[in-house]
Order: C-alpha cells, then structure tokens, then sequence
C-alpha cells in the first residue's frame, strides 16, 4: 500500500474494517504513458483515487503493473478520440494522451490529429459536464523551429503547416485553442502546460529522442546518431521535475488559464549532449552523422520566469544526475533478459 502520510485519512465502518478516504478523484489520460505513469503515481502518493486511461498504443502496462491492485488505482483501456462517459465524480484531470515522440506520432499522423483534437473535445466535455478543472498537456513543438529564443509563452512559433512533424505541432496548438474556447464560453477552468524535452525511468527503448537514443545505443555498443552536425541545441528535463511542475499548475487558481513553460533552461548542444552519455556509459560507440530531418529545430530553450512566479515552480534535478538514473533504468531494461555467466574462481 502506497504512504499514506500526507493524505492521512481512515475511516472505520460498523464491520470495524477500514476504509480509505481519498482527496480527490484523477483523471489521467495517457496514464500509462511515459509521463504519465510519474504523474499517476505521484497522485497516488498524494492521496488521490486514480483512473488511467489509456489506448496502448505507445503507452505500455508494464509501466502501471505496479499500481494495478492498488487502493484507488483503476485502469481503463480507451481510445479518448471517442467519448468517455463516467457515472462517477471527477475532480480534475490530466490530458497527457498523445505520443510525444517523432516516430510515434508520423506513424499515424492523421490519428495524431485525432487525439490532440477529438481527444480535447471529448476530455473538455467531460471536464464540464463534471465540474472538473482540466490540464493540457502541451508541448515546446508549437514554437516549431523558433525565430525567438529562449521561447516566452507570448511567442508564437514558427510552425510548417504541411511538414512531417505538423500533425504534432498543429494538433497541439489546435488543442490549445480549444481549451481557450472552452473556458471562456463555459467557464471550465483550464490548464495549458508547454512541456519542453523530458526525460527519465520508463521511457521505451524505441522512444525515438535523443537521450534514449544515445543511451540505448550507447549501452549497446552501436554508432550514436547524430542529425546534422549536432550542433542544435536542446534542453532536458528530468521527468521528476516536470510532474511537480504539472501538480503546482493544476493546482492555480481559476484566473492562471494561459500557457506555462515547463522545462529545464540548462541548454546542451546534441554533441554535448552525446559526448556526455559515452562518458557516463563508458561506451566505445563511434558518432554517426545522418541528415538533419525536415522541421527539426535548430534551437530549443524555455524561458520559466511564469512558472518561476506563478507557480513557485523551477527544476533542480541536473542533467547529470538525471542520466544516472535513466541509464541505470535502460540498462536494466536492455540486459535483463541476457544469461547470467559464472565466471570460476
């Protein structure tokens, strides 16, 4: 059973068995997720009754086997393009559902769209037919490949409208607009949270970015790739971080409804950033050069002074400790099927 210090609440029924008092009812869609697996757990430590919701389509639930059996821990298998329906209150919830990352979302763009778009709606209508504040995750990709930098939120982006990461970028800004809409024409408190590069514990082998790129190669012995010269610039944060800056936004009052970056500012060239995972892994990986894919920006770095103030919100966890963990955590995933061998005495 998960601590249950800070939600601290029993009661005793006339049985004399016990039963736990929950603070809020959650829901996370895209919970078994990468992201969302941190955030269903931190809620659970929390206090919260959890419902995760999700397709499986990039998420896996070997990352929320661990939770299933939990107290207030539910899951439930769904596509969010169709409506949910749930006869039980919602206190808030998380729009986390949609796969993040270049390979997985170009391979069915135009269910992409779907999710960022129909999922929204389908999530916004819950969220006031409930009551509930709502959170949208977002992305850094709706600056595109900036012109500005670092990126403020009053920054519109530099976004190609037909390219191979549109479907992303576009869905997420349409998703923006309709949380936008909604709140103003019914009044349902939203959160739109812009999250910047992240990284950690659970994230597939096949994730497709550059940390689990580099590590898993790395970790292997492979050729690192890197598009380009590798000389753009990315910033990374530890996913950790992220899910406290996601809790402290969705917990804002009614009047905080416009965009928040959440990232880490530390900003590392991708060379850097590869050099840096050789020497971490002790790998031998010679660095592999390929083409620079359409659209892939150039720079990428958050400006948080709203998050700063707003929210109280800044990552502390460095680059460095941050790879420690996820490299221990892809190694135990890449060799926990490989034969042990007794070496004799």
């Amino acid at each position: 059973m998960h601590n249950l210090k800070h939600s601290g609440a029993y009661s005793r029924l006339e049985n004399g068995k016990v039963r736990r008092k929950f603070s809020k009812t959650i829901l996370v869609a895209g919970g078994a997720g990468f992201v969302g697996t941190h955030l269903c757990k931190r809620l659970l430590d929390a206090g919260n009754k959890v419902i995760c919701v999700d397709s499986l389509m990039t998420g896996r639930q070997s990352n929320i086997q661990p939770l299933i059996g939990e107290a207030g821990f539910s899951f439930i298998l769904h596509d969010i393009i169709r409506p949910l329906k749930f006869s039980r209150p919602i206190d808030e919830i998380y729009n986390l559902a949609c796969p993040a990352s270049p390979p997985h979302y170009q391979a069915d763009p135009v269910h992409t769209m779907q999710t960022c778009i129909l999922g929204s709606i389908n999530l916004l209508r819950l969220a006031r037919k409930k009551g509930a504040k709502i959170l949208l995750a977002s992305t850094s990709e709706v600056y595109g490949d900036p012109k500005v930098h670092p990126q403020p939120e009053n920054y519109w982006g530099n976004v190609n409208t037909v390219g191979p990461r549109s479907c992303y970028d576009e869905g997420k800004r349409c998703a923006e607009t309709l949380f936008h809409d909604y709140a103003a024409r019914d009044g349902i408190e939203v959160k739109i949270a812009r999250i910047f590069n992240t990284y950690g514990p659970l994230m597939r082998p096949d994730d497709g970015r550059v940390v689990s790129n580099f590590i898993c190669q790395a970790l292997q012995g492979l050729p690192l790739t890197v598009y380009g010269e590798g000389q753009q610039t990315r910033s990374f944060c530890y996913v950790d971080d992220l899910v406290s800056g996601l809790v402290a936004l969705m917990a804002t009052g009614k009047e905080v409804c416009d965009p928040v970056n959440l990232g880490n500012p530390g900003e590392f060239t991708v060379m850097e950033l590869a050099f840096l995972v050789k020497e971490m892994t002790s790998s031998k990986s010679r660095i592999e050069h390929l083409p620079l894919p359409k659209d892939d920006p150039v720079v990428r770095r958050p400006l948080i002074s709203r998050a700063n103030r707003l929210l109280g919100w800044q990552p502390t966890i460095p680059l460095r400790e941050g790879l420690e963990k996820t490299i221990a955590y892809f190694a135990a995933e890449i060799f926990a099927n490989e034969p042990i061998v007794e070496v004799a005495e």
